[in-house]
C-alpha cells in the first residue's frame, strides 16, 4: 500500500511538473515577445518625437535663445508618458528643463556625453526613482559640429505592467489547474497517510528515548515489518550504549586511553555526582532562526560548545547564554528556558535577551573594540568608551541576576563562566553566593601587565575575575601575565609555588588548560569516499593547493600571509599556475568599523596580487568570504598540501588542530605562527614569524617540497598530541580542578 501511495504521489507530482513547465515556458516566451514589441514601439515613437522637436530646437539653440527653448520644452511635457524633456550644451550644462525632469538626468548626465562622443542618437532603459524610464539623446548640430543634445525621458513602466499582467493571468490559470488536479490527492494524504505516519513516528521516538529497552512500537499492520526492524535496531543501540558506558567507566583512571564524550560523561557522573553544574557564556549552544521552511535550530561552530555540551548532557544542568536568534524568544518559555538538545533533551538552556543598545555597548563596543584588541597585541588600538563600559557592567549584572535566580535553592553549585564577555560575573556571584564554586576560562590571550594597564577600568575587571576559584588560560605564559598584572594593580598575596592569588581572604588558582578539539584518535571519515571535485567548485584546479581558514579578523595575519605568498611567487616562478592558495574567510563582527575596514583591505590585497601574477585561467589567491560547514572544511583540509596559520597573536587557534585531526592519511604540512597557543602543542608544524614575508615564503617552499616520509613523521606526532589532549580531556581537567577545591 505504501509503495502504491508513493507511486501515486510521484505520478501526481510528475504531471504537475510537466504542466507547470509547459505553462511557464509558454508564458515566458509570450511575455518576452510582448516586452520586445512594446520596447521597440516606445523607441520608435520617442525617435519621432525627438526628430520633430529637433527642427524647432536647433535654430533657437544656435541663437542662444534659452527662453524660447524653455517654451518649446514646456509645450511638449504635458503629453502622456513623457516624463521630461531637456536641452543640454556640449559641456553637459542644461539650458532648458521641463519641471518634472528627474534629478538623476540633471545631476549626472553621463549618458549625454556618451551620445555626444559617439555622435549618434542613443537610448537606454533605466530605473529612476523607483520607476522604469527610457532615456533618448539626440545630438544637436551647428554647421556639422555637435553643440548640444536634446534629451527625452519617457515613462516605460507600463511595459512592466503589461508583462506582469501576462504572467499574472497565466499563473492564475496554472494554479487553478494544479488545485483542481491535486486537491483530491492532498486530501487523501492529509487525512489518511499523514496521520498514520505521524502516529508511527511518535511511537518510534518514544521507543528511542524510553528507559525501557523493549518499548513497544505501535502502527498499522502494513508498518509492522518496519516496526520489527526498528525495535531490533533500538535494542542493539541500547546494548551498544551500555557497552560504551561500561568501557568509558573502566577507562576513567587510565591516562593512556583517549578521552571521548562517553568517557567524559562517566567522569562527570563519578566526580560531580549530584551537584548541579551551570555554564554561563555569551554564545548559546542552540540558535533558533526563522527561515522559509519555518523555525529551525543550528549549533554554532564553536570549540566551547563542543567542550561543554557533554558535561551538560551528563549532569543535566543549566546553560545561561545570550539569546541571539531571531526566533529564540518564541521557542522558549516566559523565563527564556527550553530543554535541549531539541531532539533528545538532556539539560536546560536559559536565554538572556539583550536590547540593541546593550548588544552594541557590551558585545560590539567593550568586548570586541576594547578587550579583544587589548589582549591580542595586534597593533590595533583599543577603543575605551565610558558608555560601552556602562553597558558591559549592565549586561554582566543581567546575567548575574538570572544565574542567582537559578541557583537560589542549589547547594554548592558549580559554575563555569566562559570568556572575556563576562569578566565581572564571578565577583557578582561570589558576593551573593560564597558557597558557589566558580571556574572562569579566558579563551583569548592575556597581555603583559604594562599593556593591560592602559585600560581605564582594569581594577574592576581584575576584581571581577578574582571572584572565581579557578581561572584557566591556554598557556602558562598567559597565566603568568595575569599574575603579574594583578600584582601591579591590586593589593593581594601571590603564591608562585601554588600559582594562586589571595585577595580579600578569597583564594583564586591560576591554571594552564589548553583547549583542543573533539578528536578521539580516529578520523570520522575513514572508509568514506572524499569529494575530490570540491576544489573545482572553488575554482582551484592546480596540482598544488595551499589553504587558510580564518574569520576576517585582523589578529589572524591574513594580509601578512598574502604578502608571503606574493614573495613566494616572485622568488619561485615555476610554481606559477601550479600552486593556488584558497583562503576561506567568513565575515566577522560586521557591526565594527575596524572589521569592515580590514575585510576591504584583505579583498584589495588579494585582487592586487592576482592582477600582478594571475592569468586569464588562474588566480594565485582564491578568496571566499563565506561560512562553510565542518563537513566541507574537513574535505578541504584533507586535500590541501599545506595549511597556513599565520596569526599575529592567538589564544590557541583550533584551525591548526582541525587540520591535523582531518589528516588520517598522515600527509600535508602545517605552517604555524609562533604566536599561537597551538605552537606549544604541535611541535611537528613548520614554525614561522608571520611578520616576515621571507619566512612565510620559505616555509611554503619547504612544505611543498617536503618528502612524504617526513610529512608522515611530523603529522603522526601532531595527531598523537591532539588525540592525547582533546577537548574532552580539557573539560575533565577543568571540572576536576574545581571539584578538588572541596
Amino acid at each position: 500500500m505504501m509503495e502504491s501511495m508513493r507511486h501515486i504521489i510521484l505520478i501526481t507530482l510528475g504531471a504537475i511538473a510537466a504542466v507547470s513547465a509547459f505553462v511557464l515556458g509558454f508564458t515566458y516566451n509570450q511575455a518576452n515577445e510582448e516586452r520586445l514589441n512594446l520596447s521597440a514601439d516606445l523607441q520608435y515613437r520617442t525617435r519621432l518625437l525627438a526628430d520633430s522637436l529637433k527642427e524647432s530646437v536647433e535654430p533657437n539653440f544656435a541663437r542662444n535663445s534659452t527662453s524660447t527653448l524653455q517654451r518649446i520644452v514646456n509645450r511638449f511635457t504635458d503629453r502622456e508618458r513623457i516624463a521630461g524633456i531637456a536641452v543640454f550644451n556640449n559641456r553637459g550644462i542644461p539650458l532648458a528643463i521641463s519641471k518634472d525632469m528627474p534629478r538623476r538626468v540633471i545631476d549626472n548626465p553621463d549618458f549625454v556625453f556618451i551620445a555626444l562622443d559617439k555622435n549618434e542618437p542613443t537610448g537606454l532603459f533605466e530605473e529612476i526613482d523607483g520607476a522604469a524610464r527610457y532615456l533618448f539623446v539626440l545630438p544637436l548640430y551647428e554647421k556639422d559640429a555637435v553643440v548640444g543634445a536634446l534629451v527625452t525621458v519617457q515613462n516605460s513602466s507600463y511595459i512592466d505592467g503589461v508583462v506582469a499582467e501576462i504572467w499574472r493571468r497565466n499563473i492564475v490559470r496554472l494554479f487553478v489547474y494544479i488545485f483542481i488536479f491535486s486537491a483530491a490527492i492532498a486530501a487523501l494524504i492529509r487525512f489518511a497517510v499523514y496521520k498514520i505516519i505521524t502516529r508511527f513516528a511518535d511511537s518510534v521516538k518514544s521507543a528511542r528515548i524510553s528507559k525501557t529497552k523493549n518499548a513497544p512500537l505501535r502502527g498499522p499492520f502494513f508498518l509492522k515489518p518496519l516496526a520489527s526492524e526498528i525495535a531490533k535496531m533500538n535494542m542493539s543501540l541500547a546494548q551498544a550504549r551500555f557497552a560504551a558506558s561500561e568501557e568509558a567507566r573502566m577507562r576513567l583512571e587510565k591516562i593512556d586511553t583517549p578521552w571521548t564524550a562517553e568517557r567524559l560523561k562517566e567522569f562527570i557522573k563519578a566526580y560531580v555526582k549530584d551537584r548541579k553544574i551551570f555554564v554561563v557564556s555569551n554564545r548559546e549552544p542552540y540558535i533558533h532562526s526563522r527561515t522559509k521552511n519555518g523555525i529551525e535550530y543550528s549549533v554554532p561552530a564553536s570549540g566551547m560548545v563542543t567542550a561543554l555540551e557533554p558535561i551538560m548532557e551528563a549532569c543535566g544542568g543549566l546553560w545561561l547564554a545570550h539569546g541571539s536568534g531571531n526566533a529564540d524568544k518564541e521557542t522558549a518559555d516566559a523565563e527564556g528556558k527550553l530543554p535541549v538538545p531539541p531532539d533528545e533533551p538532556r539539560y536546560t538552556l536559559r536565554r538572556v535577551f539583550l536590547t540593541p543598545k546593550e548588544i552594541k555597548g557590551h558585545y560590539v563596543g567593550f568586548s570586541n573594540e576594547a578587550l579583544w584588541p587589548l589582549c591580542h597585541l595586534a597593533h590595533t588600538r583599543p577603543l575605551f568608551r565610558k558608555e560601552d563600559w556602562v553597558e558591559y557592567r549592565r549586561v554582566n549584572s543581567k546575567f548575574a541576576e538570572a544565574l542567582l535566580s537559578e541557583i537560589r535553592e542549589v547547594q554548592e553549585p558549580i559554575i563555569l563562566v566562559q570568556d572575556f564577555h563576562l569578566a565581572l560575573l564571578p565577583r557578582m556571584i561570589k558576593e551573593k553566593r560564597p558557597d558557589a564554586k566558580i571556574g572562569l576560562f579566558w579563551h583569548i590571550p592575556w597581555p603583559s601587565a604594562e599593556q593591560f594597564s592602559i585600560c581605564p577600568w582594569r581594577k574592576e575587571i581584575l576584581d571581577g575575575m578574582l571572584g572565581a576559584d579557578i581561572i584557566g588560560f591556554h598557556t602558562r605564559t598567559y597565566g603568568n601575565n595575569f599574575i603579574d598584572t594583578v600584582g601591579k594593580e591590586i593589593e593581594s598575596l601571590i603564591d608562585l609555588e601554588q600559582f594562586s592569588i589571595t585577595c580579600e581572604e578569597h583564594r583564586t588558582f591560576i591554571k594552564p588548560l589548553p583547549i583542543s578539539i573533539a578528536f578521539a584518535g580516529e578520523s570520522e571519515s575513514e572508509g568514506k569516499a572524499h569529494d575530490k571535485n570540491i576544489l573545482e567548485k572553488f575554482g582551484v584546479e592546480t596540482p598544488l593547493v595551499g589553504l587558510g581558514i580564518d574569520r576576517l579578523d585582523y589578529t589572524k595575519g591574513i594580509l601578512e600571509r598574502f604578502k608571503g605568498i606574493e614573495f613566494f611567487l616572485a622568488k619561485y616562478p615555476p610554481y606559477k599556475e601550479q600552486f593556488t592558495f584558497l583562503q576561506i574567510a567568513p565575515l566577522s563582527r560586521e557591526d565594527s568599523a575596524k572589521y569592515r575596514e580590514y575585510g576591504e583591505a584583505v579583498t584589495k590585497e588579494a585582487e592586487r596580487i592576482n592582477a600582478i601574477y594571475g592569468t586569464r585561467d588562474w588566480k594565485p589567491i582564491v578568496l571566499v568570504k563565506k561560512h562553510y560547514s565542518h563537513a566541507v572544511l574537513k574535505e578541504l583540509y584533507r586535500l590541501a598540501h599545506v595549511c597556513l596559520v599565520t596569526s599575529l597573536h592567538d589564544g590557541m587557534n583550533l584551525v591548526a588542530k582541525e587540520f591535523v585531526a582531518a589528516r588520517s592519511d598522515e600527509q600535508g604540512v602545517l605552517v604555524l605562527s609562533n604566536f599561537t597557543g597551538a605552537a606549544r602543542d604541535l611541535k611537528g608544524a613548520l614554525p614561522l614569524n608571520p611578520y616576515s614575508a621571507e619566512e612565510t615564503c620559505e616555509a611554503i617552499m619547504t612544505a611543498l617540497t617536503m618528502p612524504k616520509n617526513e610529512q608522515r613523521r611530523r603529522m603522526r606526532e601532531m595527531r598523537n598530541a591532539v588525540r592525547d589532549y582533546n577537548v574532552y580531556r580539557w573539560s575533565a581537567e577543568f571540572i576536576k580542578a574545581i571539584i578538588s577545591l572541596g
